[in-house]
């Protein structure tokens, strides 16, 4: 249910905060000190910076503007990679919270740390799609323009809508691909297969849970956000309305950072929110179609050492493909009633074939 993907990802984020939400801050980390770094340089160098500028020539003016776009490029790319990694590093904490069992920092990067290459390669993978599409549309754009001048709206403008449209529904067919890599320890490939596999039928409704929790993100961070602009504003035409400018820009730069701190930390909650919710869904399918849900209770009544990762090395049940039949039978985020605290992971030798043999 969507209430209890939304409570699962509440009690994994207070369970595992030094996990989740510090993979969160690593996150807004480049963003934050990039922004900081260029609110600073504004507020102490704006008058000379704005000198300097005017007196720069048509021609190096674009050398500075093709360096600005360049680096913009370059941190873009190191942000999609960061996003990419952590996506899938903090499967871990959540995978291991539907057992009960708290994960901390170190121990998330140790479980996860041999499919960060392959988290690599598909954030690669991405970018390069991503470049195809561009080239194409705008090379599209451009050929359809020339030939046909006005006449080519025609074409371009659903062209650019049909676009919108595939995007959107591939990012939801992949969506949960960082997951599928970590927990079932995939290549780049297999991962964007298996969740291609785990998300079919489902898409309505992946697409419907993703868009309320975004929609609730968002709203939420802005009612927090506002007012921290609006008390940052009092605070400068309180502290220094008649400070001269040295005193008021100081003041700037350091509201303009505090802002950005708060921001970062903000977003920290979001993504590690937005991260769980995509954890749990893809356990949610996992057990919908294979029967992850049987195989995790027989776990968690013989395990004997709490340090895997859930769902890893597990085949699927005999309802493989089809939804399983009936609700939870138990609380879903936590040890079934009177099976006590959970003990480990793994069942302990001699105690039968594993899960899904038969």
């Amino acid at each position: 249910m969507f209430g209890e993907i939304l409570d699962g990802s509440f009690q994994t984020i207070r369970r595992n905060a030094a996990a989740m939400l510090g993979a969160g801050l690593l996150a807004q980390a480049l963003g934050t000190f990039a922004g900081a770094l260029a609110a600073a340089q504004a507020g102490s160098d704006g008058e000379s910076l704005g000198l300097w500028l005017e007196s720069l020539s048509p021609t190096e003016m674009v050398g500075l503007g093709l360096g600005v776009l360049a680096g913009a490029v370059i941190l873009g790319l190191v942000s999609v990679f960061i996003s990419l990694v952590l996506q899938g590093v903090m499967v871990v904490p959540v995978a291991r919270s539907v057992l009960n069992w708290r994960t901390g920092f170190k121990e998330m990067w140790s479980l996860s740390r041999s499919r960060i290459g392959s988290l690599l390669g598909l954030g690669g993978l991405m970018i390069l799609a991503s470049v195809a599409v561009v080239a194409v549309l705008v090379g599209g754009t451009w050929l359809l323009a020339d030939s046909m001048g006005g006449m080519s709206a025609l074409i371009i403008v659903p062209l650019f809508l049909g676009t919108i449209v595939t995007v959107l529904l591939l990012s939801i067919r992949f969506l949960v691909t960082p997951a599928a890599i970590v927990v079932e320890e995939l290549d780049v490939l297999d991962g964007l297969r298996r969740s291609w596999q785990l998300t079919r039928h489902n898409w309505w409704r992946i697409f419907g849970i993703t868009l309320v929790v975004s929609l609730l993100i968002g709203i939420i961070s802005q009612i927090v956000l506002i007012p921290i602009s609006l008390v940052s504003g009092g605070f400068s035409s309180v502290v220094a309305p008649h400070g001269g400018d040295d005193a008021q820009r100081a003041l700037a730069v350091g509201v303009g950072i505090a802002s950005l701190i708060v921001s970062a930390l903000v977003g920290a909650v979001a993504y590690a929110f937005q991260t769980s919710v995509m954890g749990l869904l893809y356990m949610d399918l996992r057990m919908r179609k294979e029967g992850l849900d049987l195989a995790l209770l027989r776990l968690l009544e013989s395990s004997t050492d709490a340090n895997g990762v859930p769902g890893r090395g597990i085949a699927p049940e005999g309802n493989a493909g089809r939804p399983a039949p009936g609700g939870w039978s138990h609380a879903p985020y936590g040890p079934p009633p009177g099976s006590g605290p959970p003990s480990g992971y793994g069942p302990p030798p001699g105690s039968g074939p594993p899960p899904g043999s038969g």
